[in-house]
């Protein structure tokens, strides 16, 4: 049996090396978890038989014990207080030592390195990966291996337990031991690129060896207060009750039936009760299977919540918030839907979101507030855009924010639609989302979605992710679409910025020109219609003018007419009469003057042409003959 525990040490120190150098290079490699769980099922098996070793030790040494020589060497006295004081502790620390007991402390080694084994091979997030030749050849090892321990097991169990106790117990912890190894194969024989499944088990392995390690521990740990008895034959201390579970049928309560047999005397199979309790063990667990199996019928439908009660795999009916009866499990279930709960969607799929801190309202404000164009954001989403050049093809470039708020539909059909006809709404929505906005923002340029387009792009995009979604029967509501966000990239909004400046100014010059364009158009007309107006009024007045005279003629000559030579003359005289009223003339006519005929000058209203400067003294008015 030494030798034999020699063996297991060195394949398990073996095992545990190799571990460690291949966690060394390759910390992510299934072997880490496999080698050390063979380790410690080999570890817990080692110490099995060194407890056997002691209590064998024991019982050799009873049965052959050793004569003391009657010789003895005298010990030497310490002279000075240092060695007398050092001399003391020694064998303070010697007797609690011996009162400890090397089994205990050698029991509490292995399980402690056991535990520690585990605990370091201990990670289930290891990626699967695919060995080829390699894993074969570790799973035939392995099953090699755990094929001589069951050729032990079988000898243990086949023991005879008045010549060796132990060989029970042994038995149960080679069992362990086996396990391990067995399972460790199986592992290196399905791993695969694509199995996740062989990975996990390898590392689950690992809680057998633990916990048969960690009662280990605890026997050891209470071993520590049951007094010594050194007349007596001591129990083996590297006993697992998780290990002797490993049979079939596990029958839990025997050790316990014969520990109370041994030391108590009480027989559990001559109590009345208890062979009751075991005949209507099966009638009472058969009673509550059935009542609780009809209880799957019963489910409760919380008050945001609808459900959909499917018979036989057949959807019957929506049951609002409530309990609802039906066929219990899995002859009817109910599958949840949500009832008006809102939901709200970004269209942008990013990295896990960081936790989201509440903000003093005396600080800053939050980083998701920055909204300025230097700054990218958690949302953003790039999307390409028409360009605003219209005598080229082009496109640019530009984050943006959009959001959507949704929720299922409040109707029967609506729920079953969203339970049968998805897999998951957020991405149907979401991918739905970004071809829509492929398609609409192929006919928008930037400076529209900076201005008036903005207004009813969140309308019209809302608008067709609900049409589509209606198509594809989805039982999606959209509630609201809102654009928090439309900027250039982070990195461009400097150039946009300038160039931005640029078509500010450019359409403020054109603007300019374009109003003394209008203001000269304006006077130009302005001064045609003045003109065009005085030609109109001149004529008017000529053509008044010639309507005048026309209506004087007809008039003179109706009169003509009527008077005939006194008119000639009254029209003569008239005429006289207005072309004389304000010329200086001198009139002489004989027939002015008396019956002398004589001439005569009318001075009062004539004035000498022939000396301009005024008369030193005034003419006295009369008449010269």
């Amino acid at each position: 049996m030494r030798q034999f525990a020699i063996g297991l040490g060195v394949l398990a120190a073996t095992g545990l090396v190799l571990a460690f150098f291949v966690g060394l290079f390759a910390p992510e490699s299934l072997w880490v978890p496999v080698l050390t769980n063979q380790s410690a099922g080999l570890l817990v098996l080692l110490a099995g038989l060194q407890s056997a070793w002691w209590v064998t030790q024991w019982r050799g040494q009873a049965i052959n014990p050793s004569v003391p020589a009657g010789v003895t060497d005298e010990v030497a006295t310490p002279e000075g207080w240092y060695d007398r004081l050092l001399d003391r502790i020694s064998q303070q620390w010697r007797r609690m030592l011996l009162q400890i007991g090397a089994p205990t402390l050698w029991l509490g080694g292995w399980a402690l390195l056991t535990l520690l084994s585990v605990e370091q091979a201990w990670n289930l997030t290891l990626p699967s990966a695919a060995f080829g030749l390699s894993a074969s050849v570790g799973a035939a090892l392995s099953l090699l291996l755990a094929f001589g321990l069951l050729v032990l097991e079988r000898q243990l169990a086949q023991e005879n337990l008045a010549q060796w106790p132990e060989a029970g117990s042994l038995a149960q912890l080679t069992r362990v031991a086996i396990i391990c190894l067995v399972l460790s194969a199986l592992c290196l024989l399905f791993t695969s690129e694509t199995s996740v499944w062989p990975v996990r088990l390898a590392v689950l392995i690992g809680l057998l060896p633990g916990l048969v390690a960690l009662e280990m521990l605890l026997r050891a740990i209470l071993s520590l207060f049951s007094p010594r008895r050194y007349r007596l034959e001591p129990a083996m201390l590297a006993r697992s009750f998780i290990a002797d579970m490993l049979r079939w049928p596990p029958q839990p309560l025997l050790a316990l039936q014969h520990e109370l047999h041994n030391r108590f005397g009480i027989d559990l199979r001559q109590i009345w009760a208890f062979t009751y309790m075991r005949r209507a063990f099966l009638p009472v667990v058969a009673v509550v299977s059935i009542v609780g199996w009809s209880l799957t019928g019963v489910h409760e439908i919380p008050l945001q919540g609808r459900g959909i009660y499917e018979r036989f795999g057949k959807p019957v009916a929506v049951f609002g918030p409530g309990l609802h009866a039906g066929l219990p499990w899995p002859l009817g279930r109910v599958l949840n839907v949500e009832n008006g709960v809102v939901h709200e969607l970004a269209t942008s799929v990013g990295e896990a979101a960081p936790a989201i801190s509440a903000e003093p309202a005396e600080g800053p404000a939050p980083a998701i507030a920055n909204r300025l164009w230097d700054a990218s954001h958690v949302n953003d989403k790039s999307q390409v855009i028409a360009s605003s050049r219209a005598d080229k093809q082009s496109f640019q470039i530009v984050n943006m924010d959009v959001r959507f708020v949704y929720r299922i539909g409040l109707s029967d059909q609506a729920a079953l639609a969203a339970t049968y006809n998805n897999a998951d709404v957020p991405t149907l929505i979401r991918s739905t989302a970004s071809r829509i906005l492929v398609h609409d923002f192929a006919s928008r340029t930037l400076d529209g979605l900076l201005g008036e387009d903005r207004v009813g792009l969140a309308e019209d995009i809302g608008r067709a992710v609900q049409a589509d979604l209606q198509k594809l029967d989805s039982g999606v509501e959209i509630l609201a679409t809102v654009v928090e966000a439309i900027h250039p990239p982070a990195g461009a909004a400097n150039a946009y910025h300038g160039v931005q400046a640029a078509q500010i100014a450019a359409q403020a010059l054109i603007s300019r020109e374009r109003g003394a364009a209008a203001q000269a158009t304006q006077q130009a007309q302005s001064q045609a219609s003045i003109a065009r107006d005085q030609a109109m009024a001149s004529a008017r007045e000529i053509y008044a003018a010639a309507q005048a005279a026309d209506l004087k003629f007809g008039a003179e000559q109706k009169a003509y007419a009527s008077a005939g030579q006194a008119f000639v003359l009254e029209q003569y005289l008239s005429q006289l009469s207005q072309g004389l009223a304000h010329a200086r003339l001198l009139v002489l006519d004989h027939r002015l003057g008396g019956s002398s005929n004589a001439p005569t000058i009318d001075l009062r209203t004539f004035t000498l042409p022939a000396d301009p400067a005024p008369p030193s003294k005034s003419a006295q008015p009369g008449v010269a003959n």
